[in-house]
């Protein structure tokens, strides 16, 4: 087991658990595994989110990579997929994003990316951690001529707007109606004034709200993890979508004109089939995790389409992708990515190819929405032994319960078990299409294994 990342790159609190200290380690140990084939000072990028300990990490970031040697240049406040996007524009050798994503502000995080725009894989994270602690930092320091320059580049953010000029600008051109509006929630994080400048450049009718961060007011009770606030504005204004990123911009959740949401699953299967109309959905498949509703599934399935499912995580998305040639993949979260503009979730992106989808078919996205149907999902966590929580499925009772509720539902439900990465428990998630039913047999599968792994 890795002992500083998790699935998501180094998150922790920040200043305390993430230190200082522990930051620079990870950036001059980074830095030298993730450009020790190169033949020239490797140049990194670095952004960040809009929580107040995001100067504090960046700072520690830049010391760790200059101390190396490396050559940086400081991004400021931008969206991750941006960055993953200027990565491989630039041709730079590697980059970071200093952000806790959808989690409150007193966290943060550290998320490297390869010189191909890339979440690293897990087993270059371990490699990195690996170096971190072997005693080897010392001799991986930069002295004279060799130590590394950073340079203030907020305005390559530029590069990113016209990128979305480039692909989206004729399409909304043709398109548009001067009646159609949208709300964008920008979760007072990455993404506050990039969407704006964006959705602006295209000549989309807008609104935008939570965009005035202060540090300490990123995803609170706002954006996509929070989306009472956009519900409520969308239908007080008569908007025909709403918008909601998370802090880092790589997720986007919707909210249709009526106030409902539209989550991940339902966006994947509006612009899959759009794409497959089109014929530029590759191999006719999606890719998601074992975690998407079984709704997906469904419509995959009535639509003649193929359904990859992954472990949980978008970094097991992009693999499956990458290896098959699929082009739409992500998690019911909103991390989607589309694989034909950029190998990471981004916000932003979801946001214009549903918005694209809505104004060249002129439906309402409530009706675009009725493609497919999303299965009451009940997820319970049953509290066990740490030691005991990978043994569910060798115990006969507990197998024989899942097995016989499997078999109740026929095929218009299913059980998914799964052990917590973090904590003592084990996550009980049933769907079907009866809510009652499905909480009654999720409580007494997660109360047998309870009992079983005490």
């Amino acid at each position: 087991m890795r002992k500083y990342f998790g699935t998501d790159g180094i998150r922790r609190i920040a200043n305390t658990e993430l230190s200082p200290e522990l930051v620079y380690r990870v950036a001059k140990a980074g830095a030298y595994v993730l450009s020790k084939h190169t033949d020239h000072n490797p140049t990194i990028l670095i952004g960040r989110d809009t929580r107040i300990s995001g100067t504090l990490i960046e700072s520690a970031m830049v010391a760790g990579f200059l101390s190396y040697g490396a050559n940086v240049k400081i991004l400021g406040v931008i969206p991750t997929p941006a960055v993953a996007y200027l990565t491989k524009k630039l041709n730079a050798d590697a980059s970071v994003v200093i952000s806790a994503s959808h989690n409150t502000f007193e966290f943060n995080g550290v998320k490297y990316f390869s010189n191909k725009g890339m979440k690293i894989p897990d087993e270059i994270e371990e490699e990195i951690e690996e170096i971190m602690d072997s005693g080897k930092l010392d001799e991986l320091t930069a002295t004279h001529e060799k130590i590394g320059v950073s340079e203030v580049r907020q305005d390559l953010i530029e590069e990113y707007v016209y990128f979305f000029r480039k692909n989206f600008d004729d399409k909304i051109d043709k398109y548009n109606q001067q009646n159609f509006k949208v709300a964008i929630d920008t979760a007072n994080g990455a993404t506050y004034e990039v969407a704006e400048k964006i959705f602006k450049t295209l000549g989309i009718n807008y609104e935008i709200i939570n965009n005035h961060p202060n540090g300490i007011n990123i995803n609170d009770n706002c954006g996509s993890t929070h989306l009472e606030g956009l519900k409520k504005y969308v239908v007080q204004n008569k908007m025909n979508l709403g918008i909601a990123y998370d802090g880092d911009g790589d997720r986007c959740l919707a909210i249709d004109e009526n106030g409902n949401e539209i989550d991940g699953d339902i966006i994947m299967a509006i612009i899959s089939n759009y794409m497959k109309e089109k014929g530029t959905l590759k191999r006719d498949t999606i890719v998601a995790t074992v975690m998407s509703n079984l709704g997906l599934k469904k419509y995959a399935q009535d639509n003649n389409l193929t359904l990859k499912q992954t472990k949980v995580g978008d970094r097991y998305v992009l693999e499956e992708m990458l290896k098959e040639g699929y082009n739409i993949g992500g998690e019911q979260s909103g991390h989607i990515i589309f694989l034909d503009y950029n190998p990471t979730g981004d916000g932003i992106l979801t946001s214009l190819m549903l918005i694209s989808v809505m104004l060249e078919k002129k439906e309402k996205v409530s009706k675009l929405a009725e493609i497919i149907k999303i299965y009451p999902q009940v997820l319970i966590n049953a509290k066990v032994s740490n030691d005991k929580k990978y043994d569910y499925d060798k115990d006969e009772k507990v197998k024989e319960e899942i097995e016989k509720v499997e078999k109740e539902f026929s095929g218009n439900g299913r059980v998914l078990i799964r052990p917590s990465g973090t904590e003592p428990v084990v996550r009980v998630m049933i769907e079907g299409e009866n809510k009652e039913y499905t909480e009654k047999k999720a409580q007494a599968i997660a109360a047998l294994i309870e009992e079983r792994l005490k």
